[in-house]
């Protein structure tokens, strides 16, 4: 087949975000788009392309002071009658617009156009994660090849409909678990009741007052949220167990050992399970090529809500951002779409950042 991504495509970040977004790429089907992306890459005299799977490295090596690295994931979630891209008026629909091809097509646009960025880069384009990490390109390279991530500063280009979101909130999920005594329904009191039992806990989550945290100026919201319920056998019998599922995102000044003591606290006398946990991230605003970068944008940032990638390189003592030209809140909808004013404007503001002598 030939590649999609000519050179016209690649000089246009918005027929880049269209061309992206025609190459289907549901999670764990990124192989045509990974290499059609490296064949690009390879092709480019000032990279340096590694590939792990279906994620792809290129890197400069220009000996600069500092390394700075883009980075986006190439697939996407289902298509839901989104596929390919259409355009009306200044709207790009499909799946994949917003979330986050329209970041990924940034990333391309620059590695090939900026061949001697003020500081080294590296462009990093990952598959698989819309789903469990295990499959994370990111994840799977910070263990396979840790080197390839080195770096003092990265921004990860995941949908914010242009400004700046620093860090992200930590996520955990937790079973509360309540204990009956089954019995005939008919004499209940030979019974005990665990759907009864979860109602103090329930009533816990109703009365709690999450949090509001500001860190760097940014202002992070907590939540407590009962998201699932179970309980009972059949509609002739007192149920001996009752579990309610809670998802806890919790502000980034708190670690993932204090968020689980937290909850442990919150739902005392309850059996407690935690389920998966990933802590958050801090602003990470302090690092030189984020101010930089920050000037470059000319807004103030604000608290990211939400649990993004930004995660696993705080993990690795890298500061990172969340910033990309499309809405989060159209992620994953039949009706995703990304603004083409908004792809130019952050191509615009990448461009000024890298590009600044």
């Amino acid at each position: 087949m030939e590649n999609p991504l000519t050179p016209e495509v690649l000089a246009d970040p918005v027929a880049l975000t269209r061309t992206l977004v025609d190459i289907e790429s549901v999670s764990l089907n990124e192989k045509e788009i990974a290499d059609c992306v490296e064949e690009v890459l390879s092709s480019v005299p000032h990279l340096v392309v590694r590939r792990h799977s279906n994620t792809i490295m290129a890197r400069t090596e220009l000996g600069r002071a500092q390394r700075v690295v883009l980075a986006g994931h190439l697939d996407t979630v289902p298509i839901n009658n989104n596929f390919p891209s259409t355009l009306q008026g200044d709207l790009i629909y499909g799946c994949g617009t917003s979330d986050m091809k329209s970041g990924v097509a940034y990333a391309l646009h620059l590695a090939v156009s900026v061949p001697e960025p003020r500081y080294d880069v590296t462009y990093f384009f990952y598959e698989a994660e819309e789903i469990t990490s295990r499959y994370n390109g990111l994840n799977l390279v910070s263990q396979a090849h840790p080197e390839w991530l080195n770096a003092d500063f990265a921004v990860l280009l995941e949908p914010t409909h242009g400004v700046v979101e620093a860090g992200c909130q930590g996520t955990m999920r937790l079973k509360v678990t309540a204990r009956g005594r089954r019995a005939h329904s008919a004499r209940s009191w030979n019974g005990m009741n665990a759907i009864h039992g979860i109602s103090a806990a329930l009533n816990r989550l109703v009365a709690y007052q999450a949090r509001t945290v500001t860190i760097d100026g940014c202002v992070y919201r907590e939540g407590l949220n009962g998201v699932r319920i179970s309980g009972g056998i059949a509609g002739n019998v007192v149920p001996d167990l009752c579990e309610l599922e809670v998802n806890y995102r919790f502000a980034p000044d708190r670690t993932a050992e204090e968020a689980e003591a937290h909850v442990r606290e919150v739902f005392e006398g309850y059996e407690v399970q935690v389920t998966d946990c990933a802590p958050g991230a801090l602003p990470g605003l302090a690092a030189p090529a984020a101010r930089e970068f920050l000037a470059a944008v000319g807004a103030a940032p604000i608290g990211k809500l939400g649990w993004t990638d930004v995660a696993r390189f705080a993990a690795l003592g890298i500061p990172a951002l969340n910033f990309g030209p499309g809405d989060p809140n159209l992620a994953h909808h039949p009706d995703e779409h990304v603004e083409i004013g908004k792809i130019r404007d952050g191509a615009a503001t990448l461009h000024r950042w890298l590009a600044a002598q």
